[in-house]
């Protein structure tokens, strides 16, 4: 169970930075506005894991001539939707789950849990210490806060393909309107993928299964934890992957304006893997591709080359 929760801090130490890359990209194809991640509005709550993923999003929209193109008083819109103006509070609240979740592993590879123990003073004592609670309790945590990273990513992947709320760009992003599918099947796939997390996010922690004649009468089944979160795990990644291929395609076709610099950056890897406006194709490939991209970390480091990201 430790070594699982251990995997998972890493990777989604990673994963929540490409999650603050996606949304960021997401605001900028969508035409929202960067004001909402002010450090003195964030100052106002000072939650620490929203403070960074707020630094982030502005380092990463920052000389972005995209953001900049509407950001005078010829521009009417009142205020972005809750997926592209609440992310820093999303996703700062999974990042302060995941710095718990670490504290608890921290303090677990400092631990003894071996029964009976050997005390520095000699002494061969039986006692409770390897009980699975503390790390059970953390991995069914985890997967409650990936399941709503990604259900917050699937939302904005969503909004680039209606017409009614995606600022000018073609239905579904489609190459011929009317015609072609445009991605329509690839947030079909995040939105089945995010439904899966949803089950996921069930706690198996909350279960018992009485064993040994019930001298075992209470275990923390913390490995079904472990295995569940390391699923969801690569739920997010894939989530994440189809938000960034949706985000590079409308920043495309919203030339002849710019994305910024990190955007940018991630936005011509996504052109080079393959996936570019254009008719329908399969699609499978392409989001294999970016998926790999993402586990990978290629992603967050091909945006932290031009933006200082946490």
């Amino acid at each position: 169970m430790l070594g699982m929760l251990a995997l998972a801090v890493h990777d989604l130490r990673m994963l929540m930075t490409t999650a603050d890359v996606a949304a960021a990209m997401s605001v900028e194809g969508l035409l929202g506005t960067d004001a909402v991640f002010a450090a003195d509005l964030h100052a106002l709550r000072p939650q620490r894991g929203q403070a960074v993923s707020a630094a982030n999003l502005r380092n990463l929209l920052s000389g972005s001539p995209i953001v900049a193109s509407h950001k005078g008083p010829e521009c009417t819109r009142v205020q972005d939707a809750y997926s592209l103006r609440c992310a820093p509070q999303v996703h700062g609240a999974a990042r302060d789950t995941l710095a718990h979740a670490a504290s608890v592993a921290d303090a677990e590879l400092a631990s003894a849990v071996d029964n009976p123990v050997l005390t520095p003073d000699g002494r061969v004592e039986s006692n409770g210490n390897f009980h699975g609670a503390p790390v059970a309790y953390v991995l069914d945590f985890l997967a409650i806060a990936v399941a709503d990273v990604a259900s917050m990513s699937e939302r904005r992947t969503d909004r680039f393909l209606d017409q009614a709320r995606n600022h000018g760009l073609p239905p579904f992003l489609a190459h011929e309107v009317g015609v072609d599918s445009g991605l329509m099947i690839a947030q079909y796939t995040a939105a089945g993928i995010v439904s899966e997390l949803k089950r996921l996010a069930a706690p198996a922690s909350v279960d018992s299964i009485p064993s040994s004649a019930m001298q075992e009468d209470h275990v923390s089944m913390g490995w079904a934890a472990a295995r569940k979160l390391r699923r969801a795990l690569d739920g997010l990644t894939r989530v994440l992957a189809i938000e960034v291929m949706t985000s590079a395609r409308g920043l495309a076709l919203r030339a002849p304006l710019e994305a910024g610099p990190a955007t940018g950056a991630v936005a011509r890897h996504v052109a080079d893997s393959g996936a570019v406006p254009g008719p329908d194709r399969f699609l499978s490939p392409e989001i294999e591709a970016l998926v790999e991209s993402v586990r990978s970390g290629r992603i967050a480091a091909l945006a932290s080359e031009s933006a200082t990201l946490s």
